[in-house]
């Protein structure tokens, strides 16, 4: 459904997420019960820069196909407003409007909207009627909103009355133009501390955004995407934190524009879930050390086939959390120095070491801890993200 007169190699990713099957077990969201005759506009910060613009919607997890009646982009002017003249109408292969089934996704033509690094763009979405339950990612730690009717053209942010802090259907934002070359791209690729937990919300302090800021300064017209999913497991596929970052990883690093690394910040949770008995925790198998190498070792084969580079990041301290036993310690002090010194990645990014207290080193700095002594705060956000030797790139 692509526009034929930019061929995909032109185009970059200036934004993207995975996507999860619907739950309810986050703070408010729309997920499980999804859409009937209402518009959801949701905002984005861009990486890159470009003269036209993209956008692809995911139906993975719908029961059902998906009709979207109507779809804009826009650049954003705060909240939901966007800025006057900036509207544009989104076509699926000349169509204003789209079916997407079951399992599917849609990508849309492409747009004339000029994009600068860090812009923040909207996309609004109109869902005619009963969309069922929502293929969506849960945790976007920045506000989405919802109106009655087809406002995807609405200017004035004041119909959409109702907020959520969840991103839906939409998975990529992928930009082109602005020189013709296509720009490389870094996945930072992991769990809730990839994804931002524990950041300021609306702020974009999470550390793959100041890493994309690291690369800007240093003059690297590289994007970077934010591949976290909150409470995500190596090894196991769970109902509430995604699919298996295995399962994933072809989804969500490897089909991507234009990847030159990922930064593979993974597995807290597999040692984690097992220590304590939550619901939310399910599947908890006890997982050994040699099973998580293992892992790793699978996902770094299959980047490395694909010519990309993999940059370990050694499991941050988490003494104090609701799941650190000695058990899980050692653990994580095993899959460390394996990171570290197994050779098997092409770079080591040592966040640990970088976060730790320089009074024990089994617990995060009390600078840098969110509060739950698992999750940075956007000063260890930004710490994280100094710790990435831009060289390794």
């Amino acid at each position: 459904m692509s526009n034929p007169a930019m061929p995909s190699s032109t185009w970059s990713t200036g934004w993207s997420v995975p996507v999860q099957r619907p739950s309810e077990g986050f703070e408010e969201n729309w997920s499980e019960t999804g859409f009937d005759d209402q518009s959801v506009r949701q905002v984005v910060r861009v990486t890159g820069s470009g003269d036209a613009a993209r956008i692809r919607l995911s139906n993975r997890f719908g029961t059902g196909p998906l009709t979207v009646g109507a779809a804009t982009v826009a650049l954003a002017a705060g909240g939901a407003a966007v800025r006057p003249g900036t509207v544009r109408h989104l076509t699926f292969g000349g169509a204003p409007s789209v079916v997407i089934p079951a399992g599917g996704e849609a990508v849309s033509d492409a747009a004339p909207l000029r994009t600068e690094r860090f812009d923040a763009v909207t996309v609004s979405l109109y869902f005619p009627g009963p969309t069922g339950p929502s293929t969506f990612h849960a945790q976007a730690y920045t506000d989405s909103y919802r109106a009655p009717g087809d406002r995807t053209t609405a200017a004035d942010g004041s119909a959409f009355g109702e907020r959520t802090r969840s991103w839906y259907h939409l998975s990529d934002v992928e930009l082109a133009g602005d020189g013709g070359s296509p720009r490389a791209t870094v996945v930072a690729f992991g769990d809730s501390i990839t994804d931002g937990f524990g950041s300021t919300a609306g702020a974009d302090r999470r550390y793959p955004d100041a890493l994309a800021e690291r690369l800007a300064a240093a003059g690297r017209e590289w994007a970077v995407v934010n591949a976290g999913i909150g409470g995500n497991l190596v090894l196991n596929d769970s109902r509430w934190y995604g699919e298996a970052a295995r399962a994933r990883f072809g989804r969500d690093v490897l089909d991507k524009p234009g990847v030159r690394s990922v930064i593979l910040f993974a597995g807290l949770n597999d040692i984690g879930f097992s220590e304590v008995d939550l619901p939310t925790y399910k599947p908890s198998p006890d997982v050994s050390v040699e099973e998580l190498t293992e892992g790793y070792r699978e996902l770094i084969k299959r980047a490395h086939d694909r010519g990309i580079r993999v940059i370990g990041a050694t499991i941050l301290p988490f003494k104090g959390a609701e799941y650190h036993t000695p058990r899980a310690e050692a653990k994580r002090v095993a899959l460390n120095a394996w990171i570290r010194d197994g050779g098997e990645y092409d770079a080591v990014a040592d966040f640990a070491a970088a976060l730790a207290s320089p009074d024990d080193p089994e617990v995060l700095d009390p600078a840098y801890d969110s509060g739950d002594h698992k999750h940075p705060n956007d000063a260890g956000y930004r710490v994280m993200a100094g710790a990435v030797d831009l060289g390794s790139l």
